[in-house]
């Protein structure tokens, strides 16, 4: 029987028609800001031990300065206290190891919840337990930010789907809009 890891990975993004998260400013627009998804995403940062995002990224929610977190940057060697936040700490993957950030964080078992941006996802897509995909069809932003490295050549189903992620359970999360979270899971 094999053990279960110590951490559950967990990603997080909901993207445009085009697998777009940001507009091209890299910023995220209203037009991918829905009610069910925001209290999707939010229930599921609240239950997560840690979060990990780059700069651009953030939840901007009630309960955002409660929640440790690593934020994924160049700008350090290795790691170093976010002086604005001490809640967080500031991790460059290529100085100091994900164990060593989780550790340094204080987390070293439980559930990490992965935002963004696309560099981020892409760091840990072989890691990934379960990423949650949620898709507004309607949305348009033509000459965005795509959510993963390889959109759009390919889709960000493609993607999860090469990394050994299948889609497993979908929820409607705004039936007006079309918006829905597939989960993906590692089989």
């Amino acid at each position: 029987m094999t053990a279960k890891p110590a951490l559950t990975i967990e990603g997080y993004v909901i993207v445009s028609a085009e697998g777009n998260l940001a507009d091209a400013n890299r910023l995220m627009p209203d037009a991918l800001k829905y009610k069910g998804d925001q209290a999707f995403f939010a229930a599921a940062l609240d239950r997560a031990d840690l979060i990990v995002h780059g700069r651009n990224s953030f939840e901007d929610q009630p309960n955002s300065p409660l929640r440790r977190r690593l934020i994924v940057t160049r700008q350090v060697s290795g790691l170093a206290p976010d002086p604005s936040n001490p809640k967080a700490l500031l991790w460059n993957p290529a100085g100091a190891s994900f164990a060593e950030a989780c550790a340094r964080a204080g987390v070293t078992t439980g559930t990490v919840a992965i935002i963004g941006g696309p560099e981020v996802f892409a760091l840990f897509f072989d890691r990934y337990d379960t990423f949650y995909l949620s898709q507004a069809p309607q949305a348009r932003l033509p000459g965005g930010e795509p959510c993963f490295p390889g959109v759009p050549e390919r889709t960000p189903e493609q993607i999860l789907s090469a990394h050994g992620l299948h889609p497993a359970d979908r929820q409607l999360l705004d039936a007006d809009h079309e918006v829905s979270v597939t989960a993906w899971r590692r089989s």
